[in-house]
């Protein structure tokens, strides 16, 4: 599987460039994947087809998903709370509703990683990803190897050879431990941050980059 990975100044094209690219690679009998995580429905207007969550049929060999990582956030954080029941019941803390979470800045980043976990194991021969523009995006390739630094640091591997007292150092202090639902959740996060790396580090993953042929189109590339 070949991954595109489009990106470029704000208003540069690349957008457009990513329908094409997609649209160009179906034509040509490639079963392509377009991915886009951008609020408003600009992929769609690109391909003339509303896009959505949901994968959408633009044309023979070619399907769009517009993601909504609001959804997803909310369904991960209620599963995190329902995890730590034990822990919030102990502080006295109040369970919050899922219609009460809101996403948090970076969760766009989060559900394009995930995206492109995922699409390691689609039965697509292309992936192409209208990616944000050229700052973003660059934190977003670098957001994986980042991320599992710092849980690295947080939770060293070498620590978890403990996890078996935990019970019971938790009968003896008569509250609940919750770091093996951490340790696990920790395990989890590094093993998909790890093939979302591998996605971004693999070398039939190509950047493209997409740019007015003006003199500040050049400038605004080369400071980014």
């Amino acid at each position: 599987m070949r991954t595109v990975l489009v990106t470029g100044p704000g208003g540069s094209g690349r957008t457009t460039a990513a329908a094409a690219t997609a649209l160009s690679a179906a034509r040509r009998g490639a079963r392509t994947l377009v991915l886009s995580a951008d609020p408003t429905d600009t992929l769609g207007a690109a391909l003339a087809t509303p896009t959505s969550a949901a994968p959408t049929s633009v044309e023979p060999g070619l399907t769009a998903i517009r993601l909504a990582p609001a959804d997803r956030f909310r369904e991960d954080l209620a599963g995190l709370q329902e995890k730590a029941a034990s822990a919030l019941d102990l502080l006295g803390a109040t369970r919050l509703d899922a219609e009460e979470f809101t996403p948090l800045p970076g969760s766009h980043e989060l559900a394009l990683l995930r995206a492109l976990r995922d699409s390691a194991h689609g039965p697509y021969d292309l992936v192409v990803v209208d990616l944000p523009p050229a700052p973003q995006a660059l934190a977003l390739l670098a957001l994986p190897e980042q991320l599992r630094r710092y849980l690295r640091r947080l939770l060293p591997p070498e620590r978890q050879a403990a996890r078996a007292l935990r019970p019971l150092l938790g009968r003896l202090a008569g509250v609940p431990m919750p770091a093996e639902w951490l340790y696990e959740t920790a395990d989890r996060w590094d093993t998909e941050l790890a093939a979302a790396q591998a996605v971004i580090e693999d070398p039939h993953t190509t950047v493209r980059l997409v740019a007015e042929p003006t003199p500040a189109a050049a400038d605004a590339l080369l400071t980014t």
